[in-house]
């Protein structure tokens, strides 16, 4: 797959600056618990497999405040596969699964006299800080990083769909849009989320051989619900909120996807591979 645009550093960022001490409320309430989202079935007898093709992946996000732009990128790190039949694309299903411990996060400054922001640059600092909000820095007990570095995003349903039947369009690229709706799991917290993507598939004669998909527009990931907060160390609050930390950190992180799949490749599911399939909920 291309690129996904996924602001990384944003993403870490956002993901960690959700509730700070006991004392500190937050302004959002927390997503319900969950330690692996549920694996998806093909929706017909007639739905292919594609798998993704991990190296090429790519997931990016963004926030943006008004003195500070935080990017975030993951590149190489996306596994899953989607099941598509070409007949009618509102029945593909799939399942991705991200490992965000390469995540490596890019700062944007405001020049206070132009108030031009300046040219992108990496902070270690920033990169150390973001680890920790996201509870995967090497601190922690290596059975929750290994955990917390795990993103999922299990597709449930299509809607929207630009052409339904792939089969009967014609030439040897052939693209769609649509909307995927399912369920997102991150730093233990399941929300459901909707992505608009366009999907490029690739044909040989009349057989699909891949399919390429991208976001159209980044979608939201707040960090408050997905409990991602200003933290100093593992198990250790910094006591701040985001919005004491408004100038620089947007509550929301906006997510950029681009993967490429390809028919009857190898390799196991990440529903498989991963935790068992089964997702629990709990009170905040």
């Amino acid at each position: 797959m291309n690129r996904t645009k996924i602001g990384l550093p944003a993403l870490a960022l956002a993901l960690g600056v959700v509730v700070s001490g006991c004392e500190d409320k937050p302004s959002a309430p927390l997503a319900p618990s969950a330690s692996a989202l549920s694996p998806t079935k093909p929706a017909t007898a007639d739905a292919q497999k594609f798998v993704v093709d991990k190296p090429s992946s790519k997931v990016e996000f963004m926030m943006e405040a008004p003195i500070e732009k935080i990017h975030g990128r993951v590149s190489g790190a996306t596994e899953g596969e989607l099941q598509v039949d070409p007949t009618d694309i509102t029945k593909t299903t799939g399942f991705l699964a991200v490992d965000i411990s390469g995540i490596e996060l890019f700062q944007q400054e405001q020049d206070k006299t132009t108030k031009q922001f300046k040219e992108e640059k990496k902070s270690d600092l920033q990169n150390e800080h973001a680890r920790q909000w996201l509870e995967i820095s090497p601190d922690a007990p290596e059975d929750v990083r290994k955990k917390n570095s795990r993103v999922e995003f299990a597709i449930r349903s299509i809607e929207g769909a630009s052409e339904k039947n792939v089969q009967k369009m014609t030439g040897a690229e052939r693209k769609v849009t649509l909307k995927a709706k399912g369920d997102f799991l991150m730093h233990g917290r399941k929300t459901e989320k909707t992505a608009e993507l366009e999907a490029t598939f690739k044909y040989d004669g009349d057989k699909p051989v891949s399919v390429t998909v991208k976001t159209t527009k980044p979608f939201p990931i707040g960090l408050e619900e997905h409990d991602v907060r200003p933290r100093k160390g593992f198990g250790v609050i910094a006591g701040k909120l985001l919005s004491d930390l408004s100038d620089k950190v947007n509550k929301d992180a906006m997510v950029s996807i681009e993967i490429t799949a390809k028919a009857g490749a190898g390799g196991a599911s990440p529903a498989k591979t991963g935790e068992p399939g089964t997702s629990s909920s709990a009170k905040p």
